[in-house]
């Protein structure tokens, strides 16, 4: 791959895109972890894998808990999470946050509420929704058979029945987002109620090796 490498502040960063006339002109890095980063793309959020391309051609080379190297127009730009192009970024202070811990099973684990009732969450950014079995969905008082709509969903055993819904509330911490998007399993897997990017998509995320820190946005 014959890439120009750089690293630049962000008034360069903004002239850069002038000057090379990039179809892309917003970027957002909302979540860094190892070999994948959650960008804002132009206000579509991405998950993006290392090699993986989003949409709007935007090609993810490089990324850890501290930086993602982003291919754009052929070019190799360095982003953090206080720096985007064409945009603001919340100073890191600012607004309510919630630290996870990673569990000995090195997965990070935390508790909450769903409609106001406790649950046990495990963080899955690769799951694209909240998800929970159906005995647990009962216990909350979603009634996925009425309200839900059906949907094959593809899991480590094959394909199970589930339920598209919609959760009045999800809470971790001091968090609480509204209306979330969550998918009812009918059958008993998974234990935990999945915590996935219909949650995490609306926060801001920093992974620094033993913990992650979700900051909600204004």
């Amino acid at each position: 791959m014959n890439l120009s490498y750089w690293k630049a502040p962000l008034l360069a960063m903004l002239l850069g895109a002038s000057a090379h006339g990039w179809a892309v002109e917003r970027i957002h890095v909302v979540g860094l972890f190892k070999d994948k980063v959650v960008v804002r793309i132009d206000g579509q959020q991405r998950l993006l894998r290392v090699g993986q391309a989003s949409p709007e051609g935007v090609k993810l080379i490089s990324s850890d808990s501290r930086t993602a190297v982003l291919e754009i127009d052929g070019k190799a730009v360095e982003f953090t999470l206080d720096r985007g192009i064409g945009g603001s970024y919340q100073r890191p202070d600012d607004g309510p946050q919630v630290r996870i811990y990673r569990n000995p099973r090195g997965m990070f684990t935390t508790v909450g509420t769903i409609n106001g009732t406790p649950v046990n969450f495990l963080v899955d950014t690769g799951a694209t929704q909240v998800a929970m079995n159906a005995t647990m969905a009962r216990r909350l008082g979603v009634d996925f058979r009425v309200d839900g709509d059906p949907a094959a969903v593809s899991t480590a055993s094959g394909y199970a029945r589930g339920y598209r819904v919609k959760l009045n509330s999800v809470k971790v911490g001091s968090i609480e987002l509204l209306n979330v998007d969550a998918m009812v399993l009918d059958i008993d897997h998974p234990m935990d109620v999945l915590l996935g990017m219909s949650f995490l998509g609306r926060l801001e995320m920093i992974n620094s090796s033993e913990t992650l820190v979700l900051k909600k946005k204004f």
